[in-house]
């Protein structure tokens, strides 16, 4: 049984990282913090940082090409641009709308989408359902963060996590019997001051002084975060399951969101996976929010970690407090 229509499912994927590495022995001379606590309670070795004059757009840019030429289709095909992100160029115009000029996708209706580090999983549920109603036919979800620029290097609790990067996949139809059988989405905007940049909108704008005392950077309540996380991450996919009509045992592959080892760990035991079948690469790039799933599901795809016909599960929590899963018969 699947939810949607008509089939829907992934037909390319496509990555971007920037070159400058930054291990967890470089943060060690920044704040007071050293690499075996790091990776002992993240998992996180290392992370890639954007240099200066390189844009949200321009990473976004990069891993959409992948995916279309993996996909085999023209900038023309492209009829949706969804763009996942919390760290836009600007605020207008949008990063789907730089990224629709940059790529020449000239038939594409394009937006931006903040479900924070879920972005990514709740832009390919939305992808889904606009070709499934028979509204669009090819649609470009990419996830894409820069988030060095928004944390506070002086902040040894959050500047410890965090890195750049972008994601992307092509949706289309595709043949029966393969694509996304389930999916679920939510949020808890209780939650939200747990994790939160404060400055910088409507309610606290940000200028020198809000800059000085540090509210334009990602304020964190990690126990908070935490708790949050390991209720939600493997809740969601049993959510997925269940609307797919499946089981457990029949699930092959498992994408989750990269921010913490001990997150992924307590997901996959609750899924009865073993990490043989969870794809993780926090240690290299630690949390890129929207980029997350996207990144991974783009090496775990290169790397022909699953097949046509496997079950994939994907699933991403974050800020808002937000969470999404799907899963889909790989095609």
């Amino acid at each position: 049984m699947t939810m949607m229509s008509k089939p829907v499912g992934i037909i390319g994927t496509g990555s971007f990282l920037p070159d400058n590495v930054v291990t967890n022995f470089d943060l060690e001379k920044m704040v007071d913090t050293n690499d075996q606590w790091i990776r002992e309670r993240t998992g996180i070795e290392e992370r890639r940082i954007a240099p200066e004059g390189m844009n949200t757009s321009y990473m976004a840019t990069e891993a959409a090409k992948k995916a279309m030429q993996m996909a085999k289709v023209s900038a023309e095909d492209i009829d949706m641009i969804i763009f996942a992100t919390l760290t836009p160029d600007m605020i207008i115009p949008s990063a789907a709308c730089v990224l629709q000029a940059n790529l020449g996708a000239k038939n594409a209706a394009a937006y931006d989408l903040q479900a924070a580090c879920s972005g990514f999983v709740y832009g390919l549920i939305t992808a889904a359902s606009y070709i499934s109603s028979g509204l669009y036919k090819k649609v470009l979800v990419v996830g894409a963060e820069i988030l060095s620029r928004r944390v506070n290097w002086n902040d040894r609790g959050t500047c410890i996590l965090f890195g750049d990067g972008a994601g992307a996949a092509v949706v289309s139809e595709v043949p029966e019997g393969y694509g996304i059988k389930g999916i679920d989405m939510g949020a808890d905007g209780t939650g939200g001051p747990s994790l939160c940049i404060p400055a910088g909108g409507t309610a606290v704008v940000a200028n020198d002084q809000r800059v000085e005392e540090g509210l334009t950077f990602i304020h964190m309540d990690g126990p908070e975060v935490y708790k949050f996380a390991v209720k939600t991450m493997g809740r969601t996919v049993l959510k997925s399951l269940e609307r797919a009509g499946m089981e457990l045992n029949e699930l092959d592959f498992f994408i989750p969101h990269q921010a913490n080892i001990r997150i992924i760990d307590s997901a996959a035991k609750r899924l009865h996976m073993p990490m043989e079948k969870v794809f993780v690469n926090l240690h290299k790039y630690g949390n890129t929010s929207a980029a997350s799933v996207a990144i991974a599901l783009d090496e775990a795809n290169r790397e022909g970690r699953f097949k046509r016909g496997d079950n994939v599960a994907f699933a991403g929590f974050g800020a808002g407090l937000t969470w999404a899963s799907l899963v889909l018969k790989w095609y």
